[in-house]
């Protein structure tokens, strides 16, 4: 059985996400927090708490044994855009678009 958790509109943009979240799919648990603890970038606390919070989900909802979880599927997809604008010279304005993100996690019991 897969158990769901999303954070929506995260305030880093998908692209960056993305990144982090290619390190772990496919991952224990355990091992995926450890190889996140030890990663520079600030967007690893974000992609941390969400699966952190499907495993609390498992464990409270399913009475799954965190440690035999393993993140099914986990993505990174478009959450909402601000838009604000830059004064540039002769009277013209260019764009800032400040993209925010919904990451969703899966995880499921190991089958062994």
């Amino acid at each position: 059985m897969k158990v769901r958790a999303v954070a929506k509109d995260v305030g880093i943009s998908p692209q960056k996400v993305r990144l982090v979240i290619n390190m772990v799919r496919g991952r224990k648990v355990d091992e995926a927090l450890t190889i996140l603890s030890f990663s520079p970038t600030p967007t690893t606390k974000a992609v941390a708490k969400v699966i952190k919070s499907a495993v609390a989900n498992a464990e409270s909802n399913f009475q799954m044994s965190p440690a035999e979880l393993r993140i099914a599927d986990i993505f990174a997809d478009k959450g909402h855009t601000l838009k604000r604008f830059r004064p540039q010279s002769r009277g013209r304005v260019s764009p800032i678009l400040k993209r925010a993100s919904n990451i969703t996690v899966f995880v499921t019991e190991e089958e062994e």
